[in-house]
């Protein structure tokens, strides 16, 4: 299968090439910049030249492919509401040349997108919601123009070396106040993954997918934050202080509405769908061996 990826040059979408030529797919990845091209080539894929603002690029190189993986999203949290609506554009424009063809379409969602406080499922509702939008989109697109497709909501941490995700940025910050600063008791739960394991569901939703489905991937549940200061406190040698959310926002900015949210999901129905089963380090053993 010839897959079309957009994201392909970043920290999942490399993953996914790879697993993608493992078993036999061959790549065509979208590539906004001679970097990302070469990084792209370098993985054993073929660039492909746009952005998720060039329409044009994105349906020519959907209409190119046996299948879609959609992992890119702008970063841009100062204007999420357009950014979003980007991403809706992005995902018609490629939905539009797929539809009738029962091509298989993946994106990328997040746990974070449904209600909080207690554990989730793939079969939990989001709530209205600017990035939810997105999946609603790809569940009209399967139901109303014969695309396969399926949303995948990615943990709140996907980890593995060379992670830029949340648990660096704490690191970082705890580096820079000299301070490991966690809201109340740190027993807000994250739900993790590493990135080899999450591009195995990728691949496994692309190949045999349900139309219409929400697949979690969750390899651990719910990591308690607590557990994991705790070991960021062992390699930095610094204290760990417990702060009300008002007060560790002077820490921790933004992060601090992140870190509190306790985020318990399930992948049960996942792994039994798709036969799914993670196979790599653990979050906490992983930020210990490869995080410093």
């Amino acid at each position: 299968m010839l897959v079309f990826i957009t994201g392909a040059a970043g920290f999942i979408g490399r993953a996914v090439i790879s697993e993608l030529l493992s078993h036999g797919h061959s790549v065509l990845g979208l590539a906004r910049s001679s970097t990302s091209a070469s990084i792209i080539t370098e993985a054993g894929g073929t660039p492909h030249h746009g952005d998720l603002e060039d329409l044009e690029s994105l349906k020519s190189g959907a209409a190119a492919a046996d299948g879609v993986i959609h992992l890119a999203f702008i970063p841009d949290f100062s204007d999420f509401p357009r950014v979003s609506a980007i991403d809706r554009a992005a995902i018609s424009a490629m939905g539009e040349v797929m539809a009738g063809t029962g091509k298989p379409l993946v994106i990328a969602s997040g746990t974070l997108a449904v209600p909080r406080g207690f554990l989730a499922t793939e079969d939990t509702e989001h709530p209205f919601a600017a990035r939810a939008l997105s999946a609603d989109l790809v569940y009209a697109l399967s139901k109303e123009k014969n695309i396969r497709g399926s949303v995948i909501r990615l943990s709140v941490t996907v980890h593995d070396k060379e992670d830029k995700g949340m648990v660096p940025r704490l690191i970082a910050i705890a580096k820079d106040k000299g301070v490991i600063t966690i809201v109340g008791k740190g027993e807000a739960r994250w739900p993790a993954v590493h990135r080899r394991d999450a591009a195995v569901l990728f691949r496994l939703a692309l190949e045999k997918g349900l139309a219409g489905a929400t697949y979690n991937a969750v390899a651990e549940q719910g990591v308690a934050m607590k557990d994991i200061m705790a070991v960021v406190s062992k390699h930095l040698k610094l204290p760990v202080e417990e702060k009300a959310l008002q007060d560790a926002m002077g820490d921790l900015g933004f992060i601090a509405h992140l870190v509190v949210s306790d985020n318990p999901t399930s992948s049960e129905k996942t792994r039994k769908e798709l036969g799914w089963e993670p196979a790599e380090l653990g979050l906490l053993a992983d930020v210990d061996a490869n995080y410093f």
